[in-house]
């Protein structure tokens, strides 16, 4: 048995889910910021030679091979040309803020696996989330 088919009241109710994240505004500006960053082909290049410059940077380390102060600057100055992108500066905080909600999520129904029940914010830890901010 599928707990996620159309039929059955958890696949309903995911989907009721996806429906309400869909239409909430802060999932909508989550997309229209990362949609943005996908249309911005200078912000994409930006963003792709800095996870390469540092991936091949933390391949050097993990080597065992010594980072030049050189190539520290020149990281760096990658780094912030592409923070002062405002386009792709939004594009992070919005990835940042995706993978908050998806976290937030991943641990609601992982402790209703643990407590067999609906957890309560107390069960949560008092807090309503990791971007919610009452904490």
């Amino acid at each position: 048995m599928n707990l996620l088919e159309q039929e059955n009241v958890v696949g309903l109710k995911t989907r009721e889910l996806c429906d309400a994240l869909v239409v909430s505004p802060e999932f909508a500006s989550i997309r229209v910021r990362i949609d943005r960053f996908a249309g911005d082909t200078e912000a994409r290049m930006q963003f792709e030679l800095v996870n390469r410059k540092g991936a091949m940077l933390e391949q050097k380390q993990q080597g065992g091979e010594e980072i030049t102060d050189t190539e520290v600057a020149e990281f760096e100055k990658l780094r912030e040309s592409l923070i002062s992108n405002e386009v792709a500066r939004e594009f992070l905080e919005a990835r940042e803020e995706m993978i908050a909600l998806q976290e937030g999520l991943q641990q609601w129904v992982a402790k209703t696996f643990e407590l067999g029940r609906t957890p309560t914010q107390d069960d949560m830890g008092g807090s309503c989330g990791p971007t919610c901010g009452c904490a």
